[in-house]
């Protein structure tokens, strides 16, 4: 989304061409496994006016705003600042809002240049509960450090917390984003609060747009990180909500025990929901509107290495009479002004139980080649 910061784009180019190559190949390999049992979504570019307005070098900012002159790292809807008034949504902002509405992501990666350090959320704060130690922490803390430190540590250099030319050291070369310097407006909070989306910022390079000469290096820094991140969208549990006559819901809220997000985890319109969850046991709360609350324990195996997570379906009793709100009532749906809207509540169409992962990089310019 920073047009100057050109290597995430020329590694998602050589992923895809990776991928589909191995895929092809006459030997069982990972990527066939990975492909067979994950849709992964690419957006290469999502700032192409400002890559075209940059040029290499390493620190020089020229290029990072849009054709407005806007920042889209600072242009979502921000459920700390709220309503900021007068804002305008970019229209690069607007189209992968609209995206996130079609696809039901679960695990998505943001990448940047300028530093090396896997970022997690939160990025802002209000000075809530949500503020520990320096840190703006979400519920699911433990699974976005974890998600961090595969990452950094499948990196080749990463891991090691180097600082870079105006950057801090981080160890284990993970950082909370909030507790790095807070910011309002950006990409990640928002698929994470509204989209249920767990994303990382991956900060690749210590140089934004380095010589051509520098990115077979980098590709093979990076390719192990990337690859084992993408398996990561197979933690925890998935599955479907099922209605008193077995019948696939959407919008049922299904929320883990002891992790209050600030808006619940929903099922989709397929009736599916996803939770990234690391192993050990989780007490689940499924509700929906004219059923009996459902409170059911699981235990989480560990998922990436059978390219599955658990597979778990809720059966929901219907209320046979009711005088008032059936006890299954859902909390309200998010704020309509933040243009994110929940699907209506009723019967879900069905298909194939997969997960979706997706790959955000705001770059510009068909690049590929510099690899070949």
């Amino acid at each position: 989304m920073h047009g100057n910061e050109v290597v995430g784009r020329v590694l998602l180019l050589q992923l895809i061409d990776y991928l589909v190559k191995g895929y092809h190949s006459n030997e069982p390999s990972v990527t066939q496994q990975l492909l067979n049992s994950t849709r992964i979504h690419f957006l290469t570019s999502m700032n192409p006016d400002g890559f075209e307005e940059s040029h290499t070098h390493c620190l020089y900012s020229q290029g990072r705003f849009n054709h407005n002159g806007v920042d889209l790292n600072r242009n979502f809807p921000d459920v700390f600042s709220g309503h900021r008034q007068g804002e305008k949504r970019e229209m690069e902002v607007q189209a992968v809002m609209s995206w996130l509405n079609t696809e039901s992501f679960v695990l998505s990666a943001n990448l940047h240049g300028g530093a090396l350090v896997a970022s997690y959320p939160y990025d802002n704060s209000n000075g809530g509960s949500e503020l520990v130690g320096g840190a703006s922490v979400t519920p699911d803390n433990d699974v976005f450090i974890h998600l961090a430190k595969v990452y950094s540590y499948n990196h080749a250099s990463m891991h090691r917390g180097e600082r870079c030319h105006d950057s801090k050291q981080f160890t284990d070369g993970v950082t909370n984003g909030y507790q790095w310097y807070p910011l309002s407006g950006g990409m990640q909070d928002y698929n994470y609060v509204w989209a249920q989306c767990l994303e990382l910022t991956l900060e690749l390079s210590c140089c934004k747009y380095p010589p051509v000469t520098q990115l077979p290096q980098l590709w093979q820094d990076n390719r192990p990180a990337l690859m084992t991140f993408i398996q990561q969208v197979h933690l925890g549990v998935k599955g479907r909500v099922l209605d008193g006559a077995g019948v696939p819901v959407q919008n049922a809220v299904v929320e883990v025990l002891g992790r209050r997000n600030l808006y619940p985890f929903r099922t989709n319109h397929y009736g599916e929901y996803y939770r990234l969850l690391l192993p050990g046991l989780y007490t689940f709360r499924v509700s929906f509107p004219g059923h009996h609350v459902l409170t059911e324990t699981l235990s989480i195996p560990y998922g990436p290495d059978r390219y599955s997570a658990l597979t778990h379906d809720f059966l929901l009793q219907l209320v046979a009479t009711t005088t008032g709100p059936a006890p299954g009532t859902i909390s309200p749906p998010c704020n309509s002004t933040h243009n994110w809207n929940p699907l209506e509540g009723g019967g879900a169409t069905t298909r194939p139980l997969w997960v979706g992962f997706g790959l955000l990089v705001g770059l510009g310019a068909w690049l590929n080649s510099l690899l070949s």
